[in-house]
């Protein structure tokens, strides 16, 4: 079970991320190395299949298995993606319940594997996402302009 207190300051630091609001996500189930959350199907984020986007689905993996690794380090941890994979399973026509599961908290690299379901329990797709642990923010150069 995750500490009550470090609970919360994840669900804070998470409330503050704009694509959470966009993608209006919700119902955050955490526990040590797991996140779960549910994003409504919202049309204006469908694909040409009349299905949700497989970008949307790329981007709530991303985000909760960011999210998992969280309940295993600091509210605050500074990290980023290297890379993920996703494997597309079937059309997603309803809402999405992501579940992230850390793989293994390394020094410095940390796998989450991915699985969402739509409602109906059918597996949409599956994703591998690798996080970089940061020790400090990256230096970030604004281009001049021209």
């Amino acid at each position: 079970m995750l500490d009550s207190h470090h609970a919360q300051a994840i669900r804070a630091r998470i409330a503050r991320i704009p694509i959470v609001d966009t993608l209006r996500m919700r119902d955050f189930d955490l526990e040590p190395g797991v996140c779960r959350a549910t994003v409504p199907r919202q049309r204006v984020f469908d694909g040409v299949f009349e299905s949700l986007h497989g970008g949307i689905l790329m981007t709530v993996a991303d985000s909760i298995a960011c999210f998992a690794i969280l309940t295993l380090t600091s509210a605050d941890q500074l990290m980023t993606t290297t890379d993920m994979n996703i494997r597309f399973l079937a059309p997603c026509l309803t809402d999405v319940r992501a579940t992230a599961r850390v793989i293994k908290r390394g020094k410095s690299m940390c796998p989450v594997s991915v699985e969402l379901h739509d409602t109906n329990g059918t597996l949409v797709a599956v994703a591998q996402v690798n996080y970089l642990l940061l020790h400090r923010m990256p230096t970030r150069t604004v281009p001049a302009e021209t």
